[in-house]
């Protein structure tokens, strides 16, 4: 007999469309837990209890013919995406009290999918960092270990899904803010093809680095998730690659993406770093599965290497230098205002000299592996971090110096725009999860998500949970309890 939390978001669509449960129910046992837990893994800037309820019974009275895969189904939104009449603070101090006047197209197509929002997730502060620890909420702490990390910048979102506050949420990746957190914390995080998700109906789209995605336990939940999240709009700069037959997720459920050329590497590309030794093991038991699933995994060189990083380092200054209230610069973080000053000090034409290098250099790099399907590579140098660690020194420099270290990798596929996947592949000898990058060709969520799922499937499945999962429940919701049923 499993407890509701206990299902995967398909699960529970399914427990929902059989009459099992009802979205009210599912609504009213996460809600429970997120009291409970919440504040202990940081998950939640602002819980929309209220709000979720109300929405719930409106999902309840759709007929059962106009209900999607994921119908009723709680998630929540990250608090870098604007949501209308909901407190949405981008993680700083300096919003704590903005409350936007319209939705992210994704929260639209969201709630248009049935889907219920229990309220906006932690984020580092505009989504500058790899790490979550702001002044509007909790630190967002790894359920698997609370003395760590959940990551960032999506990391309330992976603390929210890993402790079973929800089954799947919304998050967003400008360089990895949702593949660090995913692997920290022992999920599944997608970053789409850019373009293939919206950023809008606001925003500057960043030089096409950010886009909104999904985090969830399984690939089949993620895929599910991005159908519900790529939907096309008008006005939007970069064109969507297409759709696969049966949407993102019948390329999960089938699982079959033809014998494939995966390039290996495990070299940082954005610092020289040493990479732990159970990083370097996560990427070897990926490469074996893959190669008895009958795919070819050959070594190759990383595409870039860390000499570029000085082009990247001032890309990012730059991205920190988001509209602020001035009287309100005081109320930013150490770490926020050291980057905004870096970036003030950059000029319009540094900054256009710096965006054509680096595509240049990004160009190279893709030639160089050029003959490979997919690449694989860890998704951070080391599998976990302290919580506090990366400003315990308070130097800011030193902050974003460790960050780099921690993450050489995710964020040379934000520059190129290709699908990657992070995947929750390794463990520790702890018992703490590790991941690895999965890196498609530009455009090819498909093959991407159906090898996903391959290896998914080879690993015997990866929907573990942590201590902290059953630490709050509420057995037979419905007085006949729950049972787990097939995606």
């Amino acid at each position: 007999m499993a407890e509701p939390h206990d299902l995967t978001a398909l699960e529970q669509a399914v427990a929902i469309a059989r009459g099992e449960l009802s979205s009210v129910e599912l609504v009213e046992h996460h809600l429970t837990r997120v009291d409970a837990l919440g504040d202990t893994v940081g998950a939640f800037v602002t819980v929309t209890g209220e709000r979720a309820r109300a929405a719930a019974r409106a999902a309840d009275a759709v007929p059962a013919e106009e209900r999607g895969p994921l119908h009723g189904v709680p998630t929540a939104i990250k608090d870098l995406t604007l949501t209308a009449g909901v407190r949405t603070t981008f993680g700083s101090a300096a919003f704590a009290d903005f409350v936007p006047p319209v939705d992210a197209d994704v929260v639209r197509f969201m709630a248009q999918a049935g889907l219920v929002s229990l309220g906006k997730t932690t984020t580092s502060e505009l989504g500058c960092s790899l790490y979550s620890e702001g002044l509007v909420a909790p630190p967002a702490r790894n359920p698997w270990g609370l003395a760590y990390t959940a990551g960032g910048s999506s990391g309330g979102a992976a603390a929210a899904v890993a402790a079973g506050l929800v089954p799947v949420a919304q998050g967003s990746d400008g360089g990895g803010s949702l593949r660090i957190p995913a692997s920290l914390c022992g999920l599944v995080g997608y970053k789409p093809s850019r373009g293939l998700v919206s950023g809008g109906p606001v925003g500057s789209g960043a030089y096409g680095l950010p886009t909104n995605g999904p985090i969830g336990r399984t690939v089949a939940d993620v895929a599910a998730l991005l159908d519900v999240l790529a939907r096309p709009v008008p006005g939007e700069p970069y064109l969507a690659p297409a759709p696969p037959e049966g949407g993102w997720l019948g390329a999960a459920r089938r699982a079959d993406p033809g014998r494939l050329r995966v390039g290996r590497f495990t070299a940082p590309m954005l610092a020289d770093e040493p990479v732990h030794p159970d990083c370097l093991a996560a990427v070897d038991r990926a490469a074996a599965l893959l190669t008895a699933a009958g795919h070819e995994v050959v070594d190759v060189p990383a595409p870039i290497g860390p000499a570029v990083w000085p082009l990247f380092e001032i890309v990012w200054y730059v991205l920190a230098l988001a509209p602020v209230p001035p009287e309100r610069e005081a109320d930013l973080l150490p770490l926020t205002r050291h980057l905004r000053a870096r970036g003030a000090e950059i000029s319009a034409g540094t900054l256009t000299a710096t965006l054509g290098e680096l595509q240049a250099q990004v160009r190279l790099g893709v030639r160089r592996t050029a003959g490979c399907d997919l690449l694989l590579c860890p998704t951070l140098a080391a599998p976990q971090a302290p919580l506090g660690w990366f400003a315990e020194g308070g130097d800011p420099a030193e902050d974003f110096d460790r960050q780099r270290r921690f993450s050489p990798y995710c964020a040379v596929f934000n520059v190129t725009g290709d699908p990657s996947v992070s995947l929750p592949v390794g463990v520790t000898a702890e018992g703490l999860p590790v991941g690895v990058l999965l890196t498609g060709r530009y455009g090819d969520d498909a093959r991407l998500i159906a090898t996903a799922a391959q290896l998914e499937h080879s690993s015997g499945g990866w929907d573990r949970h942590p201590a902290i999962w059953r630490a709050v429940g509420s057995a037979n919701v419905n007085g006949s309890g729950v049972g787990r049923s097939a995606p």
